[in-house]
């Protein structure tokens, strides 16, 4: 069974028990997934403060961070805020514009969240181990932000 159908019933639950508890939610789902997936050993969300040209970390499940706000451009999460596109770092060690938030991680994924196609934010997930990440872990992580996306897009314009 492939991760989408095995979490989404989840995932959904989480997303609709608090409708208006987007924070809460974010909570929920980062907990749920790094208790669920032995590989998710950090997940957080960051949104994008465009007037001030950063990132700020809204919910993590993990190890707390000291980067609760990354310049767009730094780092692998302010990559993507730049470029709107996924990034997968299987080793960190090797990545130049890596920002070190815990010295045990090995690996990282970052996936946008798109609203209308604007990039509003990520998720990010850091591994303790070198190369974990899977396709299947990919398309989980994007249905995910298709989903948040549809939530903010709900609280923000009524809209289901």
């Amino acid at each position: 069974m492939d991760l989408i159908h095995k979490f989404t019933p989840e995932i959904e639950k989480i997303l609709n028990q608090n409708p208006f508890d987007l924070k809460g939610s974010l909570n929920e789902i980062c907990e749920f997934l790094r208790s669920n997936i032995f590989h998710f050993d950090w997940v957080g969300f960051y949104f994008n403060n465009n007037k001030k040209s950063r990132l700020e970390l809204k919910s993590f499940s993990g190890a707390p961070t000291e980067h609760k706000k990354i310049p767009f451009g730094k780092g692998v999460c302010g990559q993507v805020a730049v470029s709107n596109k996924k990034l997968i770092v299987p080793n960190v060690e090797l990545e130049k514009n890596y920002l070190s938030c815990n010295i045990s991680v090995k690996s990282e994924i970052v996936i946008p969240i798109l609203l209308n196609e604007e990039n509003i934010g990520q998720i990010d997930v850091d591994s303790n181990s070198v190369n974990p990440f899977t396709e299947n872990d990919i398309k989980l992580l994007e249905h995910v932000c298709d989903k948040i996306a549809l939530k903010i897009k709900t609280l923000k314009y009524g809209l289901d």
